[in-house]
C-alpha cells in the first residue's frame, strides 16, 4: 500500500517521499499497536466528536421544534374551538333574529289586518253617518221646497183673489170694506 502511494507520488517531493517510505516499514504498528485499533480509536473520536458536536445539537434542536409544533398544533385546536364557538354562537344569533322576524311578519300581519278591520268598522260609520246627513239634508231641502211651494200658491191665491175681488167688486163694496177697516182700527186702539 505504502510502495503504490509511493511509485504515485509526483517526483518533485522527495520529503513526502520520504516520510512514506519509512511509513511503510512501520506501517503495520504505531506505538506498539496495531494499526486497525488506531484507526477504530480515530473512528470512535471522530463519532463521539459529531454526536457531540452536531447529533445533540441536533437532537436538541428537534426536540424544540417539536414542541413548538406541538404548542402551535394546541393554540390551533384552541382557535379551532373558538372559532367553532363563534360560529355556533353567529348561527344561534342568525337563528333568533330569523325567529324575531317571523314574528314581526306575523304581528305586521296581524296589525294589518287589525287596521283593515278598523279602517273597514270606521268606513262603514263613516258611510252609515253620510247616509244619515243626506237624508236630513233632502228632509230638510223638502221642507224648505214645501214651504216655498205653500208660499208661492199663497201668493198665487192671494193674487188670484186679489184679481177676481178686483174684476167683481164695485165701488160701494169698496166703500163699504174701506169703512169697514177704519172702524176696526178705531175699536183696537
Amino acid at each position: 500500500m505504502s510502495v503504490s502511494l509511493l511509485a504515485r507520488w509526483p517526483e518533485g517531493f522527495p520529503v513526502a517521499r520520504l516520510l512514506l517510505s519509512e511509513e511503510a516499514e512501520h506501517a503495520e504498528k504505531f506505538l506498539g499497536l496495531p494499526l486497525w485499533i488506531w484507526q477504530f480509536l480515530n473512528l470512535a473520536l471522530f463519532i463521539a466528536l459529531l454526536y457531540k458536536l452536531i447529533a445533540k445539537p441536533l437532537t436538541e434542536a428537534f426536540r424544540q421544534r417539536q414542541v413548538e409544533i406541538e404548542n402551535r398544533r394546541m393554540e390551533a385546536e384552541e382557535q379551532r374551538a373558538h372559532v367553532q364557538q363563534l360560529a355556533a354562537d353567529l348561527r344561534e344569533r342568525t337563528a333568533k333574529v330569523e325567529r324575531e322576524i317571523a314574528e314581526i311578519r306575523k304581528q305586521g300581519l296581524a296589525d294589518g289586518e287589525e287596521a283593515r278591520a278598523a279602517l273597514a268598522v270606521r268606513a262603514d260609520e263613516e258611510a252609515a253617518r253620510i247616509r244619515k246627513d243626506a237624508a236630513e239634508e233632502i228632509e230638510r231641502r223638502l221642507a224648505e221646497a214645501k214651504a216655498e211651494l205653500r208660499r208661492t200658491a199663497a201668493d198665487l191665491t192671494a193674487a188670484t183673489a186679489a184679481e177676481t175681488l178686483a174684476r167683481e167688486i164695485t165701488a160701494a163694496d169698496r166703500e163699504r170694506l174701506l169703512a169697514d177697516s177704519v172702524a176696526g182700527l178705531k175699536d183696537a186702539r
